[in-house]
């Protein structure tokens, strides 16, 4: 027989033991680091966006968004990652970001252990201000609880000029 192939065969032979010995390895892989393995690659290659925290549980995010025209709901498990959020799941709510996979969108996260695109709901603004705590205000026009909620990008900052908050 040829030398050329005896190593044509040694070659096959050795790829389809790698391949039998990934798939077993793969295999071994719990339902739970799989899904951390998802996280993790999608955190690493997956494209930014922008979505809309619908509902929290204890355990689950429901949210939905919009890929190239494509609307998309979807939820994530966030029992192991209870540590990662950034308050407690009551408190947050409104728009996040996430990440997702460009050759499949409906593959999306919105926290994993390395990022998160969750933010805390901003406080009722009538509630911390100087007014509501009995101390004068120097604002020369108040705002109401209502413009000054309107007037708030999702993260708590504030229109710098008062005048600007109030409705026409």
């Amino acid at each position: 027989m040829p030398l050329s192939v005896i190593t044509g065969i040694a070659c096959m032979v050795g790829g389809i033991s790698l391949l039998a010995t990934w798939r077993a390895l793969r295999s071994r892989l719990t339902p739970e680091r799989r899904e951390q393995r998802r996280r993790l690659d999608l955190n690493v290659n997956g494209r930014l966006g922008d979505a809309l925290l619908t509902e929290c549980d204890e355990d689950t995010l429901y949210y939905t968004y919009e890929v190239r025209g494509v609307h998309y709901t979807a939820s994530q498990d966030i029992s192991s990652l209870r540590e990662q959020l950034p308050g407690t799941p009551d408190q947050l709510g409104g728009m996040v970001n996430l990440k997702y996979a460009a050759q499949n969108p409906a593959n999306s996260i919105l926290i994993c252990e390395d990022w998160s695109g969750l933010r805390v709901a901003p406080r009722n603004a009538g509630a911390s201000s100087p007014a509501a705590n009995g101390a004068p205000s120097t604002n020369s026009a108040p705002l109401t609880n209502s413009a000054a909620l309107a007037n708030s990008n999702g993260i708590g900052h504030q229109a710098q000029d008062p005048t600007l908050a109030q409705g026409s």
